[in-house]
């Protein structure tokens, strides 16, 4: 009678705390349960439990954090009279599976003044909530592409690490797991390793510095780094963090030695060339080529438009240029007049095309200076012209010369030649005999407006509009006679 009082004092004191309690016979039959420990098996009374330690084995599943099912339920454990403690269990009911829980248990045996047994229970703590928290980061962490590891502030052990860590470094998980920071060194050639390793010990945040992790290949890796306090399972720890730098910094070294190249290349090109903004055409850069073929100096152009130092000579082809920039994005061979330093006008063929520097668009544009080879070309036409006004006396070798000379390349017109008529045919011909309009027409026995009339339609077939050209092209293509019947021909 006196220890059943005492229990029933024991329960009442029980009875309202948050931990469970459940009272457990020697004989393996459940005695009592609070109602902590009865909402923690999604239960409202001690029937639902069972009666012995063998209906809660029916009822209840249980199973270890390490997936293993325990071979001795702690219910059984506590009836044997077995002293345990953080022992952590998953609970399914097995007639509601999604009822589920995660318990942490230990066991308390109380004992009279002999020593004796006098009460078997085990006490029950719903961690639910928190192994689901874990289970999230758990998930996140390992599902998360950042490299990151986790150690522990107590013995800066590593806990954690994730895949993404384990890809960058080429390192296993198992030896990494358990491996103190100074072994598995994250902080390892970081630009600022004492406050990393200060702040480390203090358990406070480490700010994002370089550092160069050595891999287990003997390599290294360039990373940047934090660090950053956080708790697992209230236990302190420093979760570190990592951006691989590898990718950018050969992409920067890449970056570099193109830029180092073109800008060698822009300086020494022999050829005038310039560099401006796309948005405002404000020239960055000139190669030593433009100052020599057009005068101005950097001082006198960077940072102003050619058309503000009066480059173009015609307004509308800077316009034209500009335009066609902003359209296709490039320009080819555009032939302009661009105005030397000393006010002297040059003929130039203007090249350009848009360009990507740091992320920013150019105009790159290249100038040749073709006024010297223009002026021969105007003096040596101007020559032919002169000449060619009388051809009876050339040799056909020489008509030949002076044809591709005048018209360089243009040696195919045979269906041109095939559209012409029999007195088109036979006019040109004459032409080419270097006769006049009315000594043809004496010779065809025509009129001389009639002759005219065939001539003008001549040049609209071939294109050409002076009678020298008539001439070169006809004897280039053989009509050096009249052709037969020439003088009988009708109109």
């Amino acid at each position: 009678m006196t220890l059943d009082a005492d229990r029933s004092e024991l329960r009442q004191i029980v009875a309202g705390l948050a931990e469970g309690v459940i009272l457990v016979e020697p004989d393996r039959r459940l005695a009592w349960a609070n109602r902590a420990a009865l909402a923690m098996h999604g239960t409202s009374s001690l029937a639902d439990l069972g009666e012995t330690v063998a209906d809660y084995r029916g009822r209840f599943s249980l199973r270890y954090r390490n997936n293993r099912a325990p071979e001795a339920y702690p219910l059984e454990r506590v009836a044997a009279g077995e002293a345990f403690a953080d022992v952590i269990v998953d609970v399914t009911r097995t007639d509601q599976p999604d009822v589920a829980f995660v318990h942490a248990l230990r066991s308390l045996i109380v004992t009279d003044a002999a020593g004796r047994p006098t009460c078997h229970a085990l006490i029950l703590q719903n961690v639910t909530a928190q192994f689901e928290a874990e289970e999230r980061f758990e998930r996140t962490f390992n599902a998360n592409p950042a490299p990151a590891v986790i150690c522990r502030l107590s013995d800066l052990r590593h806990v954690k690490v994730n895949a993404g860590f384990l890809e960058m470094t080429g390192h296993t998980r198992d030896a990494v797991i358990g491996r103190s920071v100074y072994e598995i060194d994250v902080l390892a050639g970081a630009r600022n390793r004492d406050l990393a390793i200060t702040r480390l010990h203090e358990g406070g945040t480490i700010p994002q510095m370089e550092a160069c992790l050595n891999l287990p290949d003997g390599g290294t890796r360039f990373v940047i780094v934090a660090g950053q306090p956080i708790e697992m399972g209230e236990e302190p720890c420093m979760l570190f963090t990592f951006a691989d730098l590898e990718l950018r910094r050969k992409a920067e070294t890449a970056l570099r030695q193109s830029e180092e190249r073109f800008a060698k290349a822009f300086r020494l090109t022999p050829v005038p060339t310039l560099l401006a903004r796309a948005e405002d055409f404000v020239v960055t850069g000139i190669n030593e080529a433009f100052t020599r073929v057009f005068g101005y100096g950097e001082d006198r152009v960077v940072g102003r438009s050619p058309g503000e130092i009066g480059l173009w000579v015609k307004e509308e082809s800077r316009q034209a240029f500009e335009a066609a920039l902003g359209r296709t994005g490039y320009v080819l061979g555009l032939e302009v007049c661009l105005r030397h330093e000393d006010g002297a006008e040059r003929d130039s063929i203007v090249s350009a095309e848009r360009v990507v520097i740091n992320d920013e668009d150019f105009i790159l544009a290249v100038l040749q200076d073709i006024t010297e080879r223009k002026r021969s070309e105007r003096e040596l036409f101007a020559a032919i012209e002169t000449v060619m006004a009388d051809t009876s006396w050339f040799s056909r070798g020489l008509i030949d010369k002076l044809a591709n000379l005048r018209h360089p390349g243009r040696n195919g017109a045979g269906d041109v030649a095939l559209s012409l008529t029999l007195r088109e045919r036979q006019i040109l011909s004459l032409i080419c005999a270097g006769l006049s309009d009315q000594a043809i027409a004496q010779r065809l026995g025509l009129s001389r407006n009639t002759v005219r009339n065939h001539t003008a339609a001549l040049y609209r077939k071939l294109g050409i509009h002076k009678r020298t050209e008539v001439m070169l092209w006809g004897r280039d293509k053989g009509f050096l006679s009249p052709p037969p019947g020439a003088k009988n021909s009708a109109d």
